[in-house]
């Protein structure tokens, strides 16, 4: 997806740092949360959907992702995400409850959002990443496998260059094409994230995701919070074909989700479905939503 004329961007300040979002329509707040290696651009072809669906659909750039700003206090914990998604509801959602579609580290923002402040939001559409008690505690040995990138993240200067090579051939070959093996994306595509890596602040911001995670499951309060259960009704999207995180890592999951779970498998898809086929990953959003 091409970069939009500016005009088209929006930004809001949350929590000290401005995040840029775009959205199409009127109607109920739902957010759609990109994650990596991706941008909210992804997104577009979706967002335009549910807004002919009577949503106003909004797709922000979380912090570190270009055009979003760098965060001022260099804070990308999981929890900061989800205190920006609520914010984002707070600002955008008229006094509301939003639903929120989550992508990859969208799916963990989401995920503890839900648990931090249950009223915020009303159903929930997870895609491509289990609920965390599942991911961290029980991952097939498969799983542990496919996970090796978080492992290498975890190293000094190596992930800074793999991520920054000209080519892009790391990002290529083996993110993209192992985790979407069926995806035939266009070099337009992927022309936001491979823009936002070459920034060497910016390839530094994405990796510290990763690079908080062990801090995360060694602090009591964030493992609480990562560990609980989900409120909230959701549905879980996942590709059958995901090279990322594997489908066998949905099994087993339901006790965590004591609103209801709804396991919704993408046929012949990979990790970046709502990218592969936006006509059906809207209509399994929408249908959730309709119920």
């Amino acid at each position: 997806m091409s970069h939009l004329p500016a005009e088209e961007l929006h930004y809001l300040d949350v929590g000290g740092t401005r995040l840029a979002y775009l959205q199409r329509g009127k109607g109920p707040l739902l957010l759609c949360v990109h994650g990596f290696p991706d941008t909210a651009y992804s997104f577009l072809p979706v967002l335009e959907r549910l807004a002919t669906a009577g949503y106003h659909a909004v797709a922000p750039f979380q912090r570190g992702y270009a055009p979003s700003a760098l965060a001022a206090d260099d804070d990308y914990r999981a929890v900061t995400l989800a205190q920006d998604l609520l914010a984002l509801i707070e600002a955008l959602g008229q006094g509301r409850a939003a639903a929120v579609v989550g992508h990859d580290w969208g799916s963990v923002a989401a995920q503890l959002a839900a648990k931090q402040r249950p009223e915020a939001i009303a159903r929930l559409v997870l895609c491509a990443v289990p609920h965390l008690r599942r991911f961290f505690l029980f991952p097939s040995l498969r799983q542990i496998a496919r996970s090796h990138y978080i492992f290498r993240f975890q190293l000094p200067r190596w992930p800074e260059a793999a991520l920054g090579r000209e080519d892009h051939a790391w990002l290529e070959q083996v993110l993209i094409r192992r985790w979407s093996p069926g995806w035939h994306y266009r070099e337009a595509d992927l022309a936001p994230v491979k823009a936002c890596l070459r920034d060497p602040q910016r390839r530094r911001a994405l990796l510290a995701y990763y690079r908080n995670l062990p801090g995360a499951l060694l602090d009591s309060a964030q493992r609480r919070l990562v560990m609980a259960p989900i409120p909230q009704p959701t549905r879980m999207i996942y590709g059958t074909d995901d090279g990322c995180i594997g489908a066998e890592m949905f099994d087993a999951q339901e006790q965590l989700f004591p609103g209801g779970l709804q396991l919704c498998p993408a046929p012949g898809m990979g990790h970046f479905m709502q990218a592969e086929n936006p006509a059906w990953f809207a209509e399994r959003v929408l249908e959730f939503l309709r119920a």
